[in-house]
């Protein structure tokens, strides 16, 4: 039949061609601004060299009370602290303490890095120009590539991060912050666009600037719903965890991937495990923390 005709291409050699003309061009592009780009990212190499050191050297009570601390400010709950305590300790009683801090340390540097270009990113696809109106079109112009970051199979983000870096930490926390940041950014968006007319037009009335505005209103407003796009965030850095440990990424991700390698079952489960019980430490602890600041912010704004 002739609708079962072979599915028209372009022809191999141009295909081949085109290829071979990308490839050329991004290995250009790597080797003129590499080293540049390195340079740029030293700062971010310092901090995630201190902390993952800061978490491994100081003695494992201490470290244990100071996320029970955390947990308890954000929850003010003894459940989800003594969960925090018991997670910890078991996963410590099988011999995974240092790959978890690790793992932690990565996922805390490059949930900041998100919420650092995240947040400003919301801000601009929410508000823009001096008067702050209302701004369709710089969201029409990130959504397609947020649409784009979300859809891409995790692996891929590895491929010009690898080729422009190389392999090791940096490079693997690059990658898991590209891969978490488009919830921080469309959370922060929907957040300020929630924000009631009245409440911004009553703040007008009173003679505020849009930076007072933003500052004071819409901001604080919003960030019921900027915490659950840092939840989101912390959940999609984790995910990407053991995908960034085919870079030479240390810490739990690592020993799940030698344990695909070399059929370990105990090995993958049980650090698969620990990970999920750092997801439910840091779900628990950033969802109490944004239920108390709605319930905190209902009661001042009556």
């Amino acid at each position: 039949m002739e609708w079962l005709v072979e599915f028209p291409t372009m022809d191999g050699a141009r295909l081949t061609a085109l290829k071979k003309a990308i490839d050329l061009g991004f290995r250009q592009f790597t080797r003129a601004w590499g080293p540049t780009i390195e340079w740029m990212l030293e700062p971010v190499r310092w901090f995630m060299i201190n902390m993952e050191r800061l978490m491994l050297n100081t003695p494992w009570p201490i470290m244990l009370a100071v996320f029970a601390l955390i947990a308890w400010a954000a929850s003010r709950s003894k459940k989800i602290t003594g969960g925090v305590i018991f997670t910890l300790v078991l996963i410590g009683y099988f011999g995974m303490w240092e790959d978890t801090m690790r793992t932690i340390a990565m996922t805390v540097v490059a949930t900041l890095l998100a919420i650092v270009f995240g947040i400003p990113i919301g801000i601009a696809m929410a508000r823009s120009g001096i008067a702050m109106a209302r701004s369709n079109r710089v969201q029409a112009t990130i959504n397609p590539i947020l649409d784009v970051m979300q859809t891409m199979p995790s692996f891929v983000y590895l491929i010009p991060v690898v080729m422009l870096l190389g392999i090791g930490r940096v490079p693997g926390l690059i990658a898991v912050m590209i891969y978490a940041i488009p919830p921080i950014i469309r959370l922060t968006n929907l957040g300020i666009r929630l924000v009631d007319k009245d409440v911004l037009e009553a703040a007008d009335a009173f003679g505020s600037s849009s930076w007072q505005r933003l500052k004071n209103v819409q901001m604080p407003l919003a960030l019921p719903t900027i915490m659950a796009g840092v939840n989101q965030t912390i959940m999609m850095a984790l995910a990407m965890v053991v995908v960034a440990s085919m870079i030479g990424v240390q810490g739990l991700g690592l020993p799940v991937l030698q344990a695909i390698a070399n059929q370990y079952f105990t090995l993958g489960i049980f650090n698969g495990l620990a990970i999920v019980g750092i997801a439910i430490i840091f779900d628990r602890t950033s969802q109490a923390y944004g239920k108390r600041l709605q319930k905190h912010l209902e009661t001042v704004h009556g």
